[in-house]
């Protein structure tokens, strides 16, 4: 019981576990990353490294004393940038957070698509763009009808997702590695001959731990595989819901961290010990390696349709997961006076139902390209190439509102802070926005580990979809009337009395 609903009966309050795992849902969305950290063998350590101590560690702390210091007010992480730079600056961050998750779900959704064609041994389908473009409209809109339900039974419904759906195959893939490496079969990154992957020495190949760099554009996918660990700070809108958000909410971050870092370790590692170097494919690299390990351990290949069915099922609980998280925060814009009425509105159960419609409309548009061009694998790179840019502007943000914070409001209550006072904020805070800002300058390198043509041509669009993607919420700013802002009864009724309402004053 939610929202208008929590003054007419007993209050239910989200576990810290169910949090903890819906925002580890909301950082690993799907499997779908481990081959790509797979088909760099060894070096993965390296990437993951980078991923986790200097990237996913400090954003954890920082969402962490962000979230207890502002867990009582709604909109998360519009709340947070709000508090240290100002509703206008709150706003923009908070939009782009909401047009960046858009843009990468017609991906998700195809990697859906590929498990369903794995559960029904139709393989072939993952390549057939009619199927994809079909399934990822309609699944799409299936998970926004749960959406729409409530974000409790979406939280509950995402939690079971994640844990039979990522969790569990990826706990078999570990299961399958084990048994693949106990019973004597050959290591895939034992016989690597590519020198992206392997060096020589002494006469001998042996693989890399560190990447071969001839040039930035080795380290370009840097931004991609960083994004992979990227998604902490989205359930933060809901650590108003926890019975302790203060105390609770970074524990929920910790067991998030931690269930995302074992799970993409020990998953890639499955893969790329299983799989040889050249048999790696982005898109079907994890049912791949189940079929290859079933194939051996019991000669037969049926429990990878049970495990891509669950693949699936898990895919599309992150999906939702972040169905969940940055249209909340867009709604709490609008009861700031930041978007029209229209966008203001909520259902009996406090669900922002316009929005979630337009954000359908707007993902159904993108995912029928799938239904018109046969490879739409270069433009979709390109848009998400747009899409990390934007996010990694956020997070610059984010960390730059904790350091900020620490100075403008140095008596704001945090149950959690990150020690070593404003030594200690500026080494996580810093490290974070330094690394962060080193992979947003990687975002407009070209790849050289991918044909994509006119190098002017593809900085160009992931430039100019960064500055236009940027510039919209600027303009809204701009147009925006007075009557947009609504009276305290509308903002109540959206938000539930036991919400702080202190940052919701007029602009």
């Amino acid at each position: 019981m939610t929202g208008a609903h929590r003054a007419s009966g007993p209050v239910k309050y989200l576990s810290v576990s169910a949090l903890g795992f819906t925002t580890a849902a909301a950082i690993v969305t799907s499997l779908r990353g481990l081959p790509m950290m797979a088909k760099e063998e060894l070096t993965m350590f390296f990437y993951i490294g980078f991923s986790t101590l200097l990237f996913l560690v400090p954003a954890g702390l920082v969402a962490a004393e962000l979230g207890s210091a502002y867990g009582r007010k709604a909109g998360g992480l519009y709340a947070w940038i709000s508090g240290a730079f100002g509703k206008k600056v709150g706003f923009a961050i908070i939009f782009l957070s909401w047009i960046q998750v858009i843009v990468f779900y017609p991906t998700g959704m195809s990697f859906a698509a590929a498990g369903v064609a794995f559960a029904f041994d139709r393989p072939d389908l993952a390549e057939n763009h009619i199927y994809v473009g079909i399934f990822a409209i309609v699944a799409f809109w299936l998970c926004t009808a749960v959406a729409f339900v409530s974000n409790q039974f979406a939280t509950k419904v995402t939690s079971a997702g994640f844990l039979l759906g990522t969790a569990l195959p990826g706990i078999a893939l570990v299961a399958v590695f084990i048994w693949w490496i106990s019973t004597g079969h050959s290591i895939g990154w034992e016989h690597t001959t590519d020198p992206a992957v392997t060096v020589a020495h002494n006469g001998h190949d042996s693989p890399r731990y560190f990447p071969y760099l001839a040039g930035l554009s080795g380290l370009a996918f840097l931004a991609g595989i960083l994004l992979n660990f990227a998604g902490v700070e989205s359930q933060g809108v809901h650590a108003m819901e926890l019975k302790n958000p203060a105390r609770q909410y970074p524990i929920a971050i910790m067991i998030a961290a931690v269930t995302a870092f074992a799970i993409f370790t020990l998953g890639a590692l499955a893969v790329s010990g299983i799989l040889p170097y050249e048999k790696i494919n982005l898109n079907t690299g994890v049912f791949d390696a189940f079929t290859a390990g079933f194939t051996e351990m019991i000669h037969n290949s049926w429990p990878v349709r049970i495990l891509a069915g669950l693949i699936a099922y898990g895919a599309l609980a992150g999906v939702l997961a972040w169905i969940l998280g940055p249209s909340r925060g867009v709604l709490a814009t609008a009861h700031d006076g930041m978007l029209p009425p229209v966008l203001q509105k909520v259902n009996k159960r406090g669900v922002q139902v316009n929005i979630l419609i337009i954000q359908g409309i707007i993902v159904s548009l993108l995912s029928s390209i799938y239904l018109f061009m046969d490879d739409v694998s270069s433009a979709f790179f390109l848009i998400s190439a747009m899409a990390v840019s934007l996010y990694l502007i956020i997070y610059m943000f984010m960390y730059a509102a904790a350091i900020r914070l620490r100075y403008t409001q140095p008596d704001l209550p945090r149950a959690f802070k990150i020690p070593g006072g404003m030594v200690g904020i500026w080494l996580f805070a810093g490290i974070g926005f330094l690394a962060v800002a080193f992979a947003f300058v990687l975002a407009f390198v070209p790849p050289s580990q991918l044909p994509i043509g006119n190098k002017a041509t593809y900085i160009g669009l992931v430039l100019g979809g960064a500055i236009v993607f940027s510039i919209i919420p600027l303009i809204i700013e701009r147009v925006k009337k007075p009557s947009w802002v609504p009276p305290d009864d509308v903002k109540a009724k959206a938000l539930g009395p036991s919400a702080d309402r202190s940052h919701l004053t007029n602009v």
